[in-house]
């Protein structure tokens, strides 16, 4: 087929997702360098994808504030339809993301058959549950001539705003020269390895003269200022709520590990090649959002009837126990970062 001139990706799911999309960004630019590639993402991920040089242009779909409800739709389509493009390729399998497309009138609307409105989309992609997230998200290039196989990982671009911000944060507490970033909370509870046990490990974190940040955005502002307060420790800075993404992204990148739950930090890690060190409870690695660092690290309890529990995890442990967290020693998490800072400090010796 002929080069596509103006490509749109739309995808309007949360942070994480959305950060698993960009090496189909970065794949479509590099495969197709006269294009113009254009994002379409909510305007809580649209930050994430300032800087990038694979985007040309972010367009907001505020779907669940100003623009919800039909009239949204039928705008954010009105406007899509203005700009003419080409192709739009469509992560995101709900009805709506497919609908936008086909209001749009873009003729080559690519999805995967596991989309909500697969009559909608003119090309249909198998969507396949064994692979990474990001391997999928790759093979929906598939309809326009271009197939791969390998891991491509998400980069994001800090601008210098951006850790001027991370500088001047740091300049009001003790700046230490080693840093562990830890990202302990989640949109869905039971993926929240326990408070008390975060508390437990912040506290072996700075015996071992470590300094940790706390990482997350304004719904875990109250979560990190409890652990921050329990520990009782200058080495503690909770920055929860304070930056946006990419300064949250400059700023794990000045760390050794990122300890974190299945969530967005956790693919932040990944972008900016830190060491993380992920803490799954009621989903699974093999559901296709594992980090997938060279050096990244899976915390898991094995052999559970009950586990995975969801796609996503829940507001409670369906079978009241919890165990698939509450088997994860705070000693076996600290035993994992400091073998991750070992491993790393072995890499640099090397080099």
């Amino acid at each position: 087929m002929t080069s596509p001139k103006k490509i749109l990706v739309l995808h309007t799911a949360f942070l994480g997702d959305v950060i698993l999309t960009l090496p189909l960004l970065q794949y479509l630019h590099d495969e197709f360098p006269d294009a113009t590639i254009t994002a379409v993402v909510t305007p809580a991920c649209a930050p994430v994808l300032a800087h990038h040089p694979a985007v040309a242009e972010v367009m907001e779909y505020d779907k669940r504030g100003k623009a919800r409800g039909p009239a949204g739709l039928l705008k954010i389509a009105s406007d899509i339809r203005g700009r003419k493009f080409d192709v739009a390729i469509i992560p995101h399998r709900s009805l709506r993301s497919a609908l936008v497309c086909r209001l749009a009138n873009i003729p080559m609307r690519i999805g995967f058959d596991r989309s909500a409105a697969r009559f909608l989309l003119t090309h249909i992609v198998k969507y396949n549950p064994a692979d990474h997230e990001i391997l999928r998200n790759l093979s929906l290039s598939t309809p326009l001539g271009r197939s791969v196989r390998h891991m491509i990982l998400p980069r994001l671009f800090p601008s210098t705003g951006d850790r001027s911000s991370v500088d001047e944060l740091l300049g009001k507490s003790r700046n230490f020269p080693d840093m562990i970033a830890v990202a302990p909370g989640s949109v869905w509870n039971t993926k929240r390895w326990p408070e008390s046990r975060y508390v437990d490990l912040l506290r072996l974190l700075a015996a071992d003269s470590l300094g940790i940040v706390l990482i997350g955005g304004k719904e875990d502002d109250e979560l990190c200022d409890r652990i921050q307060h329990a520990v009782g420790s200058v080495s503690v800075v909770n920055t929860a709520g304070k930056l946006s993404p990419l300064q949250s992204a400059e700023l794990i990148s000045r760390c050794l590990v990122l300890v974190s739950n299945d969530t967005a930090p956790m693919h932040m890690g990944v972008a900016m090649q830190v060491p993380v060190i992920a803490i799954f409870g009621p989903t699974v690695p093999s559901f296709g959002f594992a980090p997938v660092g060279r050096s990244d690290r899976i915390v898991e309890t094995m052999g559970l009837k009950c586990r995975p529990c969801g796609i996503h995890g829940g507001k409670s442990c369906p079978v009241h126990t919890f165990e698939c967290m509450l088997a994860i020693s705070v000693a076996r998490v600290h035993n994992e970062v400091r073998a991750a800072i070992h491993a790393r400090s072995a890499q640099k010796v090397k080099r």
